[in-house]
């Protein structure tokens, strides 16, 4: 059975509270739609680029946010991996979002799949490694870490998934979900792709306790600030049948709720830019398309043309970013084309 052993120590105790104040602070300022949209965009682009920058992808962030906005069908490996990180992201912020939230070896093994298709033969993907696998040092090719027996994956997952369970509602949330992450990452349970796959389950996971981390923040940012540290932190080393009862979980946890307060700083400077953006902002074109709206129940282009002197293509854009920052709603096709405003 799965006895994490850790300390509730005095900085891990501060780390905690002060989350929980950034939180609140956070939670209770009004935030219009389009810069909720904003830092939405802003986070899964990010999520993609430093999640799969940890493993090693050399794509900067220049070029995921091209590749996420062109929809490149012939993808490189790189590029694979970004977009199959920012397809299980979306897919997983959309089933939070809808309610799905309990984390079960079900969602685990789907989470991989979805990542890993087209990087792992498709009997891999999705599946619990049937072989054993070894943990090598990124810089010096050494073996660092001789995970557990295939055979004792699936047990120990099994545990895992049902200590999470048990405790969902008796330990705090911050500590389980990073007894998860950590955990995960010790019992190795796929050929390639665990490192991503714990990133996204403890997110499920925190979601599932509501601490929703999908539409704002990229707590993988702060990993890859530091990536030696990371894997210091998250990892063992040694053989794991040697280290599992001397594994001591209370370092790991500091630096996790570290990483969280570093992100919920971030996230907060970050509105003070978004707020005050023309990207973000309603323009006097975009409240007269709303006035006339809220005044007859819906507009046409040409009764916004009558109001406008705005160009045919100009005014589509107005059409278009009010619809992306979830105002509008396109109705009709044609001569019949009209916007309403989105419920």
């Amino acid at each position: 059975m799965f006895k994490p052993d850790y300390t509730i120590t005095p900085k891990l105790l501060a780390n905690i509270k002060r989350i929980a104040t950034l939180a609140v602070e956070l939670n209770h300022r009004p935030l219009p739609r389009p810069v909720v949209m904003e830092l939405e965009k802003r986070a899964v682009t990010l999520s993609a680029h430093t999640s799969t920058r940890i493993e090693g992808n050399p794509l900067p962030l220049t070029e995921v946010k091209r590749l996420l906005k062109s929809h490149a069908g012939n993808l490189r490996e790189s590029e694979r991996e970004v977009v199959n990180y920012n397809e299980a992201l979306r897919t997983l912020n959309r089933l939070v979002s809808e309610g799905s939230r309990e984390l079960t070896l079900r969602w685990i093994l789907d989470i991989h799949e979805t990542l890993m298709k087209g990087l792992l033969d498709s009997y891999h993907c999705g599946r619990l490694r049937a072989e054993p696998v070894i943990v090598n040092d990124p810089r010096t090719g050494e073996t660092v870490y001789l995970p557990p027996d295939h055979d004792d994956v699936g047990p120990l997952l099994e545990e895992l998934t049902s200590f999470i369970a048990r405790n969902q509602d008796v330990m705090d949330p911050l500590i389980l979900a990073g007894l998860l992450h950590k955990q995960f990452v010790i019992i190795h349970p796929f050929t390639d792709g665990n490192g991503r796959t714990a990133r996204l389950a403890t997110k499920v996971l925190m979601a599932a306790m509501g601490i929703d981390t999908f539409p704002l923040f990229s707590f993988e940012n702060y990993y890859n600030k530091n990536v030696s540290r990371y894997f210091a932190e998250v990892g063992v080393s040694g053989n794991y049948y040697e280290v599992r009862d001397g594994i001591d979980f209370t370092g790991w946890l500091e630096y996790f709720t570290d990483g969280i307060i570093d992100e919920l700083l971030r996230v907060t400077g970050e509105l003070e830019t978004i707020s005050a953006s023309p990207e973000t902002t309603p323009q006097p074109h975009h409240n007269l398309i709303l006035k006339h709206i809220r005044q007859h129940g819906f507009i046409t282009d040409r009764e916004y043309a009558r109001q406008t002197d705005r160009a045919k293509a100009t005014r589509a854009l107005d059409f278009r970013k009010l619809m992306e920052w979830g105002m509008l709603e396109r109705h009709g096709k044609g001569r019949n084309t009209h916007y309403k405003l989105k419920c």
